[in-house]
């Protein structure tokens, strides 16, 4: 079974790593996604190097249907946030498929 890591484990992870205390440590991860939030909603694309590129990509309007019923409806148009991997990234998850 595979784990959900949180901002809370995140903060700890930097904390321990850093030796920073829990409290700077959760001010700076806090401030991080606040700059990566900022740039999406600015229309930038976030490159994290070794790990990947987000940015955000406008979806159509679509029709969806209801796995359970069948029924279609319609889905609004919308923006999503859309990763796509780096090269490290990438290697190290064919890795671990081996």
């Amino acid at each position: 079974m595979s784990k959900t890591i949180t901002r809370a484990d995140l903060s700890e992870s930097v904390a321990q790593r850093a030796g920073l205390s829990k409290a700077e440590a959760t001010r700076l991860t806090d401030r991080m996604f606040e700059l990566i939030g900022e740039a999406l909603m600015s229309g930038e694309t976030v490159k994290l190097t070794g790990f990947g590129s987000l940015q955000v990509r406008a979806r159509a309007e679509r029709i969806g249907r209801n796995p359970r019923t069948g029924k279609e409806h319609i889905i609004s148009p919308r923006n999503t946030v859309v990763l796509t991997p780096g090269q490290h990234l990438r290697q190290t998850l064919d890795d671990l498929k081996r």
